[in-house]
């Protein structure tokens, strides 16, 4: 160290995680460390090395770039590295150097496997980059906060039981707690109607605290499942509120315990199956922002939770369908309504729009027009309604051009993959994710795998396409790694969706189309990519793992905006996240970067 440095041990107390590790165990790291003083310009490590082990930052600057020599990332003190090539055989998938005078510590590789085993803050700090993937927690682990209703219907003292009856109907609840200067004073429920009001022969002005169970027992924001579950079977009881501070904040009900344990989403399902009208079905799609938030809780990964997530818009699209042939009647040529985007993916989260189209069946003639135009109008409309927009560039069967015969889609194609101008590789690359919903599958069927096939074969199609995924890019900067939005109101922020899930969303896509691969879930394209050796298993890997944590941080980002009752969106400040939750979403960056230079290369995937 130099002499105005601190000492070793007293530096990596400072850096978590080593600040976990016990005195005696820190003291024994601190004298297997080996300090390295770098001139500007001095190469750390080099492409495909075996590394020696884990590098940290005391002082100084690393630049870390591609295989191609783009750089990547800008290292500054407190930051370790090394890591990804230590968990992947001990080979580095970038190069490292010194950009100015730097002061390095370098852990050894035997020294860092020992900790990996036997150290679990450790462990789960440099594991942060692959993700486990949980199958949940139980009920019984879960904080009332994540299973309480929200919004909670709530009403004064003095307001009737014929106000409170009425705003129950309204709300379609149950139970409505009643509140005295934001302190609970009771609870009602519709059984008190049945015993109290209804057999009693109240009269409709009474003032429901004269009816309603008065001081019920609570439970706080952080109590468990489990207190819920004990409460209700002791006391016999179907709804519980919940307090924080005295001040009342929600109720647990039965149902609200039923739906957790079924996921959510097939309650929901079930209910939009059953659905007489557009209204009913945008009373049940409401419900999604509270599932996505409980799933996320449960520690469902990432895909798991956007396939429910997407089989609520799914069930909505069907039971639309269902509406408009009750409306115009049978359709009068076989149709096949297909859904692109992230639905066609099925990869939904907290903010959808609606993307979609209809093939016909070439017996289709032009008077069949205006009815395939009132079915398309009813199912878009009743979407809008239901809280899936309109897609802003008009990607819907709505649309004329993309309502149209097979043998007409057939031509789309072609012409796309013949002519592949930057129109051409737009519509592509949403066609691509093309994902049958409803109608007759086998207008879609052949079509598909000769669409693939086609392209694949056309090398200067597949060219375009790639520089066409490349427009999306990681976040990645100089300053703490992170490059931000500069002004607006998301301002100092980074968009998970645009800079961190679509560039792998664009790399799965081009690994399809190269490999002929049908699925159309992004994560699903990298495995089956991996398996046809259309990439490496060690970049197949990297790349998973990079996407399942950002997917993973997007969805939770969205969860705890719904769970502090905003709107979920797309837009992060870094600040929101510790040190070393930041430290490995900007290692994922990289992988992501360093995976695009490779295909724009034309270098496939690192090995």
């Amino acid at each position: 160290m130099a002499p105005d440095m601190p000492s070793t041990r007293e530096f990596l107390q400072s850096v978590h995680p080593y600040d976990a590790l016990a005195p005696e165990r820190l003291a024994w790291v601190a004298d297997a460390v080996e300090t390295r003083v770098l001139a500007t310009g001095a190469e750390i490590y080099g492409l495909d090395e075996a590394l020696p082990g884990l590098f940290l930052i005391v002082s100084g600057e690393v630049t870390v770039s591609d295989p191609n020599g783009i750089q990547v990332s800008v290292l500054g003190p407190r930051n370790s590295f090394g890591e990804r090539g230590l968990l992947r055989e001990g080979r580095s998938v970038t190069s490292a150097r010194a950009s100015r005078e730097t002061h390095l510590l370098m852990l050894p590789l035997a020294i860092f496997e020992r900790l990996m085993r036997d150290e679990r803050a450790f462990a789960r700090y440099f594991d942060r980059a692959r993700p486990q993937r949980a199958t949940g927690l139980d009920l019984a682990e879960l904080r009332v906060s994540d299973l309480m209703a929200r919004e909670p219907l709530s009403c004064a003292p003095e307001t009737t039981v014929q106000q409170a009856a009425a705003m129950l109907r309204e709300a379609r609840v149950s139970s409505i707690g009643v509140v005295e200067d934001g302190r609970l004073a009771g609870i009602l429920t519709t059984r008190d109607f049945t015993t109290k009001v209804l057999a009693e022969g109240l009269a409709a002005d009474t003032p429901v605290s004269q009816v309603m169970t008065r001081d019920p027992h609570a439970l706080g924001v952080n109590d468990l499942g489990s207190d819920v579950l004990q409460l209700m079977l002791e006391r016999k009881i179907g709804h519980v509120p919940v307090t924080e501070s005295g001040q009342f904040r929600g109720i647990i009900t039965q149902t609200d315990l039923t739906r957790h344990q079924a996921l959510g989403s097939a309650f929901v399902i079930s209910d939009i199956a059953h659905a007489e009208a557009v209204s009913d079905l945008a009373g049940f799609t409401r419900l999604i922002p509270q599932v996505l938030a409980q799933l996320v809780a449960t520690g469902k990964p990432h895909d798991v939770v956007t396939r429910l997530i997407t089989d609520i818009a799914d069930a909505v699209t069907r039971r639309l369908l269902k509406m408009a042939e009750a409306r115009l009647g049978p359709p009068p040529v076989p149709y096949l309504w297909l859904a692109c985007g992230s639905q066609g993916r099925r990869e939904q989260t907290g903010v959808s729009d609606q993307d979609n189209c209809l093939f016909l069946h070439d017996d289709y003639r032009p008077e069949h027009a205006p009815y395939f135009e009132q079915l398309a109008t009813f199912v878009s409309d009743g979407l809008d309604a239901a809280g899936y927009f309109y897609c802003p560039g008009d990607m819907m069967a709505t649309n004329p051009r993309w309502r149209q015969p097979v043998s007409v889609w057939r031509s789309y194609f072609r012409g796309w993959v013949a002519t592949p101008d930057p129109t051409a590789q737009m519509l592509a690359s949403v066609m691509f994710d093309l994902r049958p919903i409803a109608g007759d599958d086998t207008l879609f069927a052949e079509l598909d795998v000769e669409t693939l096939k086609l392209a694949s074969q056309n090398s200067i199609f597949v060219s375009h396409m790639v520089v066409n995924s490349l427009k999306h890019v990681p976040p990645l900067g100089l300053l703490r790694g992170f490059a931000t939005i500069r002004s607006g109101e998301n301002k100092d922020t980074i968009d998970l969706k645009h800079n961190g899930v679509v560039p792998v969303v664009d790399l799965g896509r081009i690994y399809a189309l190269q490999g002929r691969l049908q699925p159309t879930n992004t994560r699903a394209r990298l495995l089956a990519a991996k398996e046809r050796k259309v990439i490496s298993a060690t970049g197949a890997r990297d790349l998973i793992d990079a996407y399942d944590l950002i997917a993973q941080t997007r969805l939770e980002h969205q969860a705890h905006q719904i769970k502090t009752g905003r709107s979920p969106d797309n837009f992060m400040a870094p600040s929101s996240l510790s040190d070393f939750e930041r430290g490995h979403l900007r290692d994922a960056f990289v992988v992501v970067r360093t995976m695009q230079s490779a295909i724009g290369h034309g270098r496939g995937a690192l090995g």
